[in-house]
């Protein structure tokens, strides 16, 4: 095995939450601020995502005082505390760009999967 490849391997998170394009999240970050160091979190609709292995991201999109709002966040980041899945969502396509068009409640609305 590659030298690099066995690094990256020790980096990766052992268990990663299962989450797709379309579903409502809460992502859990820790904030460090002087020497305390507390989490934060941050919902929204994930967007996109794009890599794999250790270089895998997901964008979250979220609506903060009418104002659009993303982040990125690298799904095995070790400032990542948790991921947990609001609401599943069925998305019909890779990347929803669209919703950054939108306004209101409609910037929200992705079509939610009947449990």
């Amino acid at each position: 095995m590659n030298i690099i490849q066995t690094i990256e391997k020790e980096q990766l998170k052992p268990e990663v939450t299962p989450f797709k394009v379309g579903d409502s999240v809460r992502v859990h970050t820790r904030v460090v601020e002087g020497d305390k160091e507390r989490i934060q979190i941050f919902t929204g609709i994930v967007i996109a995502r794009k890599g794999f292995d250790l270089n895998a991201s997901f964008t979250v999109r979220r609506i903060s005082y009418g104002e659009g709002v993303e982040r990125v966040f690298p799904v095995h980041s070790p400032r990542i505390a948790k991921v947990e899945v609001e609401k599943a969502g069925t998305a019909r396509r890779a990347k929803l760009n669209y919703l950054r068009d939108r306004k209101g409640k409609s910037a929200m609305a992705v079509r939610e999967k009947a449990v």
